[in-house]
């Protein structure tokens, strides 16, 4: 064990990053309080369950809800740590932005932190936050002059309005920098990943990212994918972030987990040499022009999104969640598992 047994909360654990966080502290024998909506769901905390059967640590259900401010005393009650990652993703399908993402996202945080206040035993807080939180669109970086994004940008071109996603995870990070701030017991560290990728602890997975790997296998993108870039990374290296955040008292402020930037076709063109053409996974960039004319029409991106990210390049500077000790996996490792268990899941079927 690379360190003693500690009682740690997790919020939200039934989720993709959650799960895993969970997993890695089971193994290493601590105590976990994992706030889940229903614990009675036994189809939404089976995993749960079946991780804390195998190995040394303890797991304890709470109920939770983010908007409730007093939800999550009882599951903090003896915590040392917490790590909170409960909060919403959701891209589209919600008429009120602010109600669906941003008080969710804002209020949840205030909620939990607040509940760190009223508890003397936490000394530690790790927040899920994203790279949403350290820029809008990727004309941002372009604007930026630099070379890469860094821990010491923010995001202050989305709106409720612009990527109500990214506005929520800004909002949510800077709450919480601000309460921490009016007090000096307890310490932050944010974990900020780019799009997260690899395979899921539950068949239940509803990521962006898993959309993405379905639409590219069953031929909804077969005709050309946008020239769109992001930050890619591992699911299990932004789990073990938060245990190095957690357990390293030097750990501090902002870390960036981004493997590197990706295109679409370039995620495409590792999923077609890791599985043949046995799927049809898009060949070529759709041009800017035709998805500026059909974007807006097939989904929920605005021509304002369009012109402001496809085109323009991303990175990232990773070198502080390397000091910290995150060892990256080659990406082709994480799609092929990702992909794969896709397939085995029934998620992927292809389109012929």
């Amino acid at each position: 064990m690379s360190q003693p047994p500690s009682t740690v909360l997790v919020t939200g654990a039934s989720g993709y990053i959650a799960g895993w966080i969970v997993k890695y502290l089971l193994e290493e024998g601590h105590t976990v309080h994992a706030t889940v909506r229903d614990p009675n769901n036994k189809k939404s905390i089976a995993h749960l369950e079946t991780l804390a059967a195998a190995a040394s640590g303890t797991l304890k259900l709470f109920k939770a809800d983010l908007l409730d401010a007093n939800a999550f005393d009882a599951a903090m009650t003896g915590c040392d740590i917490v790590m909170h990652t409960a909060s919403p993703f959701i891209i589209d399908g919600f008429t009120d932005a602010n109600e669906a993402l941003v008080r969710p996202a804002v209020e949840g945080t205030r909620n939990v932190l607040e509940a760190v206040n009223r508890c003397p035993t936490v000394t530690r807080v790790v927040l899920t936050s994203s790279v949403a939180s350290i820029f809008g669109d990727n004309i941002d970086l372009a604007r930026s002059g630099k070379s890469a994004l860094t821990e010491a940008d923010w995001n202050t071109t989305s709106t409720v309005d612009h990527n109500p996603y990214q506005f929520s995870k800004v909002a949510a990070e800077r709450e919480a920098w601000k309460i921490h701030d009016q007090q000096s017991r307890w310490e932050l560290v944010t974990i900020n990943p780019g799009m997260v990728y690899g395979p899921s602890l539950t068949s239940a997975s509803k990521s962006a990212s898993i959309d993405t790997l379905r639409q590219m296998g069953d031929g909804r993108l077969r005709t050309g994918v946008p020239d769109l870039s992001y930050g890619v990374v591992d699911v299990r290296e932004v789990a073990q972030a938060h245990l190095l955040a957690a357990f390293n008292p030097d750990a501090t402020h902002r870390y960036i987990l981004v493997n590197q930037a990706l295109s679409m076709l370039a995620i495409a063109k590792i999923l077609r040499n890791e599985f043949g053409s046995a799927y049809p996974f898009p060949k070529m960039r759709a041009p800017k022009i035709v998805v500026w004319a059909l974007g807006p029409i097939l989904g929920p991106v605005t021509r304002k999104f369009i012109s402001r990210n496809v085109g323009h390049k991303v990175n990232f500077d990773n070198s502080r969640s390397r000091a910290l000790g995150v060892q990256y996996r080659p990406l082709e490792e994480t799609f092929r598992e990702h992909f794969q268990q896709a397939l085995d899941d029934g998620l992927v079927r292809r389109r012929g």
